[in-house]
Formats: structure tokens, sequence, C-alpha cells
């Protein structure tokens, strides 16, 4: 009999479920990732790991298909990240986004406790479930208030999770991250869609992928997208989805907040993109009413001071460089 463990990962061709498969089997695991059955049968981030996981098709949902993954699979730990990830959509999709990524949430747990009780069970939670709240710099103790329907489905889903954690026994932790990027970003998201902008301007490319709302990202040498002013705390993904494994490897379930403590505008991450090209971001980038959000979040910084104390966890990768790391993917990419 094997004696490796085995995880469970809901979400796995996204950026963050990707990454965490790329540790899991570093550290040895059996790992099975959960992928939406659709017409697309490509799966950028995890082409790599074609042959090395298991991937069975599945949807939050579905609570039936979720307990027979967790009854057939008996999985250690179950990392929950699949979700409708976009906040600036659930406006547009608030229905979905409640059912996906608020009680989606509550049919796996529910999976987890009928059919292997015993699992560590990590809930991917969002800083934007402090949304409106006065603090700047936010901790594990700063109160919730999420201003958007992805932020309170968000809190919806984290509350639930704590309920089963306290009611059942549960080893049960979530990861409030706040926002972290990489190569392997969807252009759904504005740090991606900068840096793959800046490099479609760079090379002078003609037919740029499309954007959220199925424009060309770049039309006419520019650039459109929403509040410039926005404040962001940006990390790299592939060092925050270590923090979700150090969390099912403690010795108590808790909730940590995973951040840099820093903060950026969507301007200087415009300006350090297309500085990485040599190019003033200002004659390329324009803000266009059609991508502001309704509501703004307040809290900008995360401070993961806890995950340092009990986790051994702290960011390594600076803004300036992450920024830079997935500029110069993106012209490797469209160079290929």
């Amino acid at each position: 009999m094997s004696t490796k463990k085995r995880a469970l990962i809901t979400g796995i061709t996204g950026q963050d479920g990707s990454y965490l498969a790329d540790l899991l089997l570093e550290k040895g695991y059996e790992v099975i990732g959960m992928v939406r059955r659709s017409t697309n049968y490509r799966y950028p981030n995890i082409e790599h790991l074609i042959g090395k996981v298991t991937l069975e098709y599945g949807d939050l949902m579905d609570g039936d298909r979720l307990a027979g993954l967790v009854r057939q699979y008996q999985p250690d730990e179950v990392y929950n990240i699949a979700a409708q990830s976009v906040p600036a959509d659930s406006w547009s999709q608030p229905i979905v986004t409640a059912e996906i990524t608020g009680v989606g949430v509550i049919r796996m747990l529910e999976a987890v406790y009928r059919h292997k009780p015993d699992a560590r069970f990590y809930q991917a939670t969002s800083r934007e479930i402090y949304g409106g709240v006065p603090q700047y710099t936010c901790d594990e103790s700063t109160p919730f208030n999420g201003n958007n329907p992805y932020g309170i489905a968000k809190l919806y889903a984290h509350m639930m999770m704590v309920n089963y954690r306290e009611s059942y026994g549960m080893f049960a932790c979530g990861g409030i991250l706040f926002n972290h990027e990489s190569p392997r970003r969807s252009l759904h998201f504005v740090t991606r869609k900068v840096t793959m902008a800046a490099a479609c301007i760079a090379l002078g490319v003609k037919n740029p992928p499309l954007n959220e709302v199925g424009e060309p990202l770049v039309r006419d040498g520019k650039l459109r997208i929403g509040n410039l002013d926005a404040v962001r705390d940006w990390g790299y993904a592939k060092e925050y989805v270590e923090a979700m494994y150090l969390m099912l490897q403690s010795d108590t379930p808790s909730d940590y907040v995973i951040g840099t403590n820093t903060d950026y505008t969507v301007r200087d991450l415009c300006k350090i993109a297309f500085g990485c090209v040599g190019l003033n971001w200002e004659d390329h980038v324009v803000s266009d009413d059609r991508f502001m959000r309704p509501t703004e979040i307040n809290a900008a910084r995360g401070d993961y001071g806890k995950a340092k104390r009990e986790l051994g966890w702290e960011p390594r990768t600076s803004f300036q460089d992450l920024i830079a790391m997935m500029v110069d993917a993106d012209l490797k990419l469209l160079k290929a």
C-alpha cells in the first residue's frame, strides 16, 4: 500500500492550483485535481503536469460529485481553491458568484465532513472580505466588511468554514490572501492585462489577446483599464501556495492573513511594467469607466505577522521583480 500523502485540489487549472500541485508533487504527494467539464481540453497552467496528477471532472455546484470524489480518494488534505474568482465579474454574475464562491464551499465542506472527517481542509479566502473597513492595514483581528458580491460570497464561505471547524472539530484553515500574481495569472486580472499589453505593444503584435469584454486588449496602441489610483498589496503566487501548505501542517487549525504589507497603485504597476520594455506608460494606458468598480476596497495592506510567527512564512519577491518576471514571461510567450 502506498504511504504517500494524498491531496485533492479543486481549481487545479488556475494560477494557485497549478503552483500548489507543483509544490505537493515535489513533497511526494499523490495529487488529484478537479477540473470543470468543458469543450476546451487545453489547460496551459498544468500542461507540464499531465501524467503526474490525476484529473477528475467536477464542479462546486454538484454536491454529489464532490462527495463521490472525497469518498473515492479519501484525501489526507483538501485544498478548496476553485471559485468564480474575478471580483469585477461578480456584479454582472452575482447569483453564479454566490452559488460557486459561497454555497459551493458548503458542498465541499459537507463532502469532507461526511466522507473523510479527519482530512485537513484549506479554504481559499480573500482579502476582499475586508472590503470597506476603515483600516488601511489588516490582520486577523480586523473586522470583516465585504462590499462587493465576490467579497460577500467569500465572507460567507469563510464564516461557514470557521463554523464547521468549531461545530465539528474539523481541521479547517482559511488563508486570507491579499492579491497574488504570476505569469500564470489570467487576463481577467489587471496585473496580467498590464504586463501582456506592455509586451504586445513592445513587440508590435497585430492581433493581441482579448480582454474580459471580448475586445482586443490593445487598440490603437492603447490599453484600457479601470481605476489607476486603486491601491493593492501584490505578492508572488508561487510563494503564497507555500503558506497554504504550511497551514495544513500546523498543530492547530487557524486562519492567516497572507500578504506583503506593502502597497502600490495601478499607476505604479503600469509605470513598472512599461518601463521594463522601455516605454512610457502614459503614452499607452487610458482609464475607461467600463472597467471601474461600483465600490472600491479600502483595505490595502496585509499584515503577515501571524504567519511569520506561527508558520515561518514571509514573502521573498519584491513587487518590482514580480512585474518584471511577468513582463518577461509574456514577451517569451508572444515570441513563441
